[in-house]
């Protein structure tokens, strides 16, 4: 499985029987998958706590710590679908609005290569 033939389906699909198999049902609910994804994204920015900006290419060279970094976005993901599997929500329909959303806020020709909060 890659990015390049893995579909949302089958990541949710992954995701689902992972809980299935282990009678986890339970436990996802929002509330607590939206904790966890916080938690793990928690523990990703550990790894990058202290860390001063020209640092990171050592950081993201050396393969162990990498391999935590893949580690927690693994986890976010994970428990992304399996919110997204709880909530019944159309994870790339969800995107695309979004990002519909993103691109009225901010129009290419005003914030290419810059960032200001725009005026709400």
């Amino acid at each position: 499985m890659a990015d390049q033939t893995a579909t949302v389906a089958e990541l949710r699909e992954l995701v689902a029987d992972f809980v299935a198999e282990r009678q986890w049902q339970g436990y996802h609910d929002p509330k607590n998958l939206a904790m966890s994804i916080a938690i793990e994204a928690a523990e990703l920015m550990e790894h990058f706590q202290w860390v001063k900006s020209d640092e990171l290419p050592a950081l993201l060279a050396d393969d162990k710590r990498r391999a935590g970094v893949r580690d927690e976005v693994a986890d976010i993901l994970c428990y992304v679908l399996a919110l997204a599997n709880v909530l019944e929500l159309d994870l790339a329909a969800a995107l695309r609005d979004k990002m519909t959303k993103n691109a009225a806020k901010y129009p290419a020709d005003q914030f290419r290569g810059r960032y200001f909060k725009p005026a709400e």
